[in-house]
């Protein structure tokens, strides 16, 4: 959603920035097909924005004339979704960064001074480990959780375990990363002796206590390698063991780091490489289909239940195939 609005306002800029501009020129900027342009103008139009459509060889859309946008008036909610959809879209190959960061500013200035300056903390704190649109959580969670990490204050949080179990937790609060489309608040849990990550929407509330902590000491790795590794040496029902007759990249496109641990073997044997995968998971009924999709010979180690579901997968194939 955060991306199809940072487009819309795209639309917009350009609109207001010419007179008219095709509908392949539009699609050409924002990098989308036509057809999404025409829906991004109904987005417009029900906005009530009056976008004309002009016919004829040099037609296409353009902003009615005398036309002047109206100051925006965003709840916290909408500026932060607004504000990170620009962000993320700012990352995209064939984005403007001028024109993204004009855009940011915008919406910033029309914003009450409050929520502009706390839409400064989130945006100077937050870490972005890889380029995928990210769910937008309680914005008053998100800016709480910002501005904690960024003052060093603890935080009280009253958390949902992935199986739905709650608690109340006292954390202090080192690092706040979007990955895989989720948020994530990395800290130190007081009740538990140890760093945790904790899912932004699976925090109901989040307050500021009184006090302070220090930052902890410097790590060789960095917060969101951390927090990636952690994923894949989670504590899940199956510990599974493969060898895999491939090299890292090959396993990296079906098993990335948050998945999957891997060692070289052998670099470059007669076989090729081969590399030990180490994979913790909930379930197993996953993994067939991402074995086979490596395309390479693999040797399941453990558990004995994994070769005989891929067994009975293959078995179940072998049917299919023999249907009429």
């Amino acid at each position: 959603m955060s991306g199809s609005t940072s487009r819309v306002l795209q639309l917009l800029e350009l609109l207001q920035a010419a007179g008219t501009r095709s509908v392949g020129e539009l699609a050409e900027r924002l990098d989308v097909d036509e057809r999404t342009v025409r829906r991004y103008v109904g987005h417009l139009r029900e906005l009530e924005i009056p976008v004309e459509s002009v016919r004829g060889r040099y037609g296409g859309y353009r902003i009615a004339a005398g036309f002047r946008m109206p100051p925006l008036m965003l709840s916290d909610d909408e500026a932060l979704a607004v504000v990170l959809g620009l962000l993320h879209a700012q990352s995209s190959p064939a984005a403007s960064t001028t024109a993204m960061q004009t855009a940011m500013s915008k919406v910033r200035r029309s914003l009450p001074a409050e929520s502009a300056r706390k839409l400064g903390v989130l945006l100077s704190t937050a870490a972005f480990a890889d380029d995928r649109d990210v769910f937008v959580p309680d914005a008053g969670i998100l800016l709480t959780a910002a501005e904690a990490v960024r003052r060093r204050q603890p935080i009280e949080l009253r958390y949902r375990s992935r199986d739905g179990e709650p608690s109340k937790r006292t954390v202090h609060p080192y690092h706040l990363i979007a990955f895989s489309g989720r948020w994530y608040l990395v800290a130190f849990d007081v009740g538990r002796g140890a760093e945790r990550r904790f899912r932004l929407d699976r925090i109901a509330t989040a307050r500021t206590v009184v006090g302070t902590f220090a930052p902890p000491k410097s790590r060789d790795q960095s917060a969101a390698s951390r927090l990636i590794d952690g994923f894949a040496s989670a504590d899940y029902a199956w510990h599974v063991k493969l060898r895999v007759n491939a090299g890292r990249e090959q396993i990296r496109a079906h098993l990335p780091t948050s998945v999957a641990r891997l060692e070289a073997l052998v670099d470059d044997g007669p076989e090729g490489p081969w590399h030990h995968v180490e994979i913790n998971a909930a379930s197993l009924e996953w993994l067939p289909p991402v074995i086979a999709a490596l395309g390479c010979t693999v040797i399941v180690d453990q558990p004995a239940e994994l070769r005989e579901l891929i067994a009975d997968v293959a078995s179940r194939l072998r049917d299919i195939a023999a249907s009429p």
